[in-house]
Formats: structure tokens, sequence, C-alpha cells
């Protein structure tokens, strides 16, 4: 059975949300003197997000909102929800429907994106409050990381898959960091849902406008559905149906992105003379030779630039392809990274392995993760014969629903797979290169919704509200609610990034 690398590969399955890293808030200097700026019912204080460097901390107003952790014993034990508001610019403040912004994952927290929320709704909040909650399980929302006792993370060996038996063992001395403080069951979409509304209504807001990235489209749906009259609009990029199983058609998804890419590259000239060979057919040749056997490789370290010795696995290739499906930008480097390694040259391929693992580290919330997937998708998986064909295989799907063999489980609603059939105005947006979320995905959500509108932007990726004239557009949109009404030729300025020919950039 081919291993699959547990750091980089699983990890990168689920982080639905691409590109997306940021820091805990900070409380700025004097705030226990500075009197509470109030939100409704819910006071605030003044606070600066931090994402670990100057240009991606943001101004903002925290707070602390309780709620039961179980939902039917109010009188028993409370979380306290991390909540961030963004204040409008407008000088006579924000609309009285705030938008939401629901992070991806499962297991990425709304407060620790800030920066890249800020940039992505800089248009929006000229006239809207912008309000980031910490998913419970997730940021500063009582998180469920797997800590042991002193609260030091617990490690899983980054460079090889586990057997189910250390697996296990791992999920176990998970649980046992969090006993006393958090029951696993409780940390569901329903839950996460019964929030959302439980903090609108504090806010004194009748209408929230839902914008979410990947699995946090998952929960602005099933938001929708479950209030409908407080639902003002739905922005959803990289949509995920509600009965699709999470982790469950990666394999084949970034099969189809792979094609896509090649595609895309033989009808570029200067690519397709550099890069004869078919993507598909040069990563299984790579993969193939390392299969017979790992290669030992001196590599430059991405961080120091310190020389490192290291070993380089067909996990190593398959979890670095799979990572830079996520955005043009990284996708671009995979021809030429790949024909390097076919020429024997293997160190540029492990420096980007390693920064694709320091980079990703962190992001997701295993135990939040865990809770969702298994109580909502993985009893729902069942494997395809095809599966044994792509380049990933079956194993990623059986490793990313392993833990689910020890993990408490919830029980989800009945109709949580029941797809939305609303009339409420939503705008649909999805990369053309989408490993993960296609925009196959879109069209199904999108026919349920009468006044939806979906647009694919081309040569993109997984997450695109942020980019080009997206924020232009999301702004129209939530003051408009009209998504029919849009003038999206914008967007035709996008174009797909060009396949680097050397290390030196693409051809002019």
């Amino acid at each position: 059975m081919r291993a699959i690398r547990f750091s980089l590969l699983a990890l990168a399955a689920s982080a639905m949300l691409a590109g997306c890293s940021g820091g805990a808030p900070a409380a700025t200097e004097g705030d226990d003197a500075r009197p509470a700026r109030m939100f409704g019912q819910i006071p605030f204080h003044a606070c600066t997000l931090d994402g670990g460097n100057a240009a991606t901390r943001v101004e903002a107003q925290c707070a602390t909102f309780e709620v039961p952790e179980n939902p039917e014993a109010a009188d028993g034990r409370k979380i306290g929800l991390n909540i961030a508001w963004l204040p409008a610019d407008a000088s006579d403040g924000g609309t009285a429907d705030p938008v939401f912004f629901l992070a991806g994952g499962p297991g990425q927290a709304a407060a620790e994106l800030a920066a890249q929320i800020n940039a992505g709704l800089r248009e929006v909040r000229r006239q809207r409050d912008i309000v980031l909650i910490d998913q419970r399980g997730t940021g500063s929302s009582n998180p469920l990381d797997c800590v042991d006792a002193s609260g030091e993370p617990l490690e899983l060996d980054a460079l090889t898959a586990p057997s189910d038996a250390d697996l296990d063992g791992y999920v176990a001395r998970c649980l046992a960091g969090l006993e006393g403080r958090a029951d696993p069951r409780f940390y569901t979409t329903a839950n996460a849902i019964r929030d959302l509304d439980t903090v609108r209504a504090a806010l004194g807001a009748d209408q929230v406008n839902l914008v979410g990235g990947s699995y946090g489209t998952r929960v602005a749906q099933q938001y929708a559905l479950a209030y409908p009259q407080h639902t003002r609009s739905l922005v959803l990029d990289g949509v995920a149906p509600n009965d699709l199983v999470v982790g469950g058609e990666f394999a084949h998804t970034f099969e189809d992105a792979l094609a896509l890419q090649s595609k895309q590259c033989a009808q570029d000239a200067t690519c397709r003379t550099r890069f004869p060979a078919d993507l598909q057919a040069q990563l299984r040749s790579v993969l193939s030779t390392l299969q017979a056997a790992s290669v030992p490789v001196t590599y430059a370290d991405p961080t120091t630039g310190a020389q490192r010795d290291g070993m380089v696995t067909p996990d190593t290739v398959t979890g670095l392809a799979f990572m830079f499906s996520y955005a043009p930008q990284t996708a671009s480097l995979l021809p030429l990274i790949l024909d390097e390694a076919a020429q024997g040259r293997y160190a540029p391929l492990m420096s980007l392995s390693q920064l694709m693992v320091s980079n990703v580290g962190g992001q997701m919330t295993r135990g939040m993760q865990w809770s969702v997937i298994c109580a909502e998708d993985a009893g729902r998986y069942q494997e395809d014969g095809r599966v044994a064909e792509t380049i990933l295989g079956p194993e990623v799907a059986r490793m990313f629903f392993g833990a689910c063999r020890t993990w408490p489980t919830g029980t989800p609603p009945a109709n949580h797979t029941a797809a939305l059939q609303s009339d409420v105005p939503a705008l649909l947006l999805s990369g053309e290169l989408d490993p993960v979320t296609p925009p196959a995905y879109a069209e199904r959500v999108a026919a349920g919704l009468s006044n939806g509108r979906h647009l694919v932007l081309k040569g993109q990726g997984h997450g695109t509200f942020a980019l080009g004239c997206a924020p232009k557009l999301l702004a129209q949109f939530i003051e408009s609610t009209d998504a029919q009404a849009l003038d999206v030729t914008c967007l035709d300025a996008m174009r797909p990034v060009p396949p680097f020919t050397s290390f030196n950039g693409w051809e002019p």
C-alpha cells in the first residue's frame, strides 16, 4: 500500500481555503482601561489582529461571547466564542445588516484570517460592518487542538503516514488533552450555525449577509436552510454542496485539475515546446522512479538557506503537487519542478516541499475538523473502483477519515445533506482550476437558487473572492442583492498564470 504523507497531503486536503494564514488577536495597550464599544448587547474592546508581521495586522474590536457547549443543556458547560468586529469605514456607521465571514477547513478560525478578509472585503467594508466569529473548536473559541497535559502540541511524524495503531494512539492522547474542557460531539456544523444565529441576535441584526469560503460555504448554506428569515444574501466562494463527502472526492478532483493544467500548457506554444510531456504522465513517471527507490538529496533549507540532507519519496512529490494545485501561482511551477525531477535533480522539489510543510502546519484545528467530518462525512463515504487508477489513490480518503474510528461522534440533523432550495440572493464563485471544489459543485448548488448567479474565474484555483475585480463585484452584489445585474466584464482581464519555463520565470 502506498503511504501518503500525513502532515502535507492530508492537511493540504483539508485546507479548503487556500493561501490563508494568520495570528491570534492581541490586546491593544491599555485595553482594560478603555470603555467598551457596544454592538447590540455585546461589549467590544479595541484589539489588534496579529497576522505575524506589520503588513498583516488589522485594527479591530474584539469580544468573547458565551454559549452553551451542549445547546440542549443551557445550564451546562459554557464556551467563549471569539468575535472580531471590523467596523464599517462609513463615518455614520455600518448598515443594520452586517457581513459574517465563514472560514474554511473545516478547522480554520475566521479571526486568524483577518488580513486576507479585510483585503478581499475592503469594498464591502466601506458601508458594512464585518464580523469574524471563530467557529466553536477553532482559534480562540475553545479550540480542539491536540496538546499534552502541559499544553505542548502533540506531534505526528511529518514524513511518514501513521499506521492505524499510531493514529489511534495519537487520537487517544488528543482526547486526553481535551478532558474536562471540551466534548468533541458538540463541535458540529449544526451547533456552529446555532452559535451564528445567537450572535446575530445579540448584535441586534435582523438579517446578515454571509460570505463563506469552501467549508464555510457549507456553513452558509445550512444557516440559510435553518434561518432563511435572517439571511439577506449569500456569497459562496469555492462551493461545497451539502451532500458532498468532504475528503471523499479529492483523488478525482485533483486528477481533473491536472488535466486542465495540461490542456492549458498544450494550448501555449512556448509551454508545449518546453514541456512536451503531458503533466499527468510526467508526474506518474517521476512517481514510478521513486517507487522503485527513494532518493537521498542535499537541498537548501527554505527558511535559513543552510544545506540539509533528506530523502525524496513518492509521497513528497504527490503532497507537493496537490498543494501546489490550489493556486495558479504555485501550479505554474509544477511542470518545471517535475521536469527537473525527471532529470534526477530533486533539490528544488525538496526545498519547496519543506516550505509548504512549514506554511500549512498550524492552519487547521485538527480536533474540530474531526468533529465535523466524523459526524457529517465519514459515514457517507463509499470508495469507488475508479479511484485506484488516480495519482492519489484511495489511501488519502482512508487516512482522512482514519481518526473517525475512535473520535467521539455527534449526530447531525437528518436534513444536513439536503440541497438548499431558496430565493435568497446569492453569488457563487469558482476557480476554473480548483482541485477540491471545482465549478461543477457550484453548478449543483446554483440549480436550487432561483436568485443566484455563478461566476467562474478563468485560470484560477481555490479561493477567488480577493482576486482581480472580485472585491468590487462582491460589494456591488451585497449592496444591490441583484447578482444578475452585475457587469462582470472586468473578470475578462484575468489570465492564467503561464508555467515557469526556468527558475527565472516564464517566457515574456
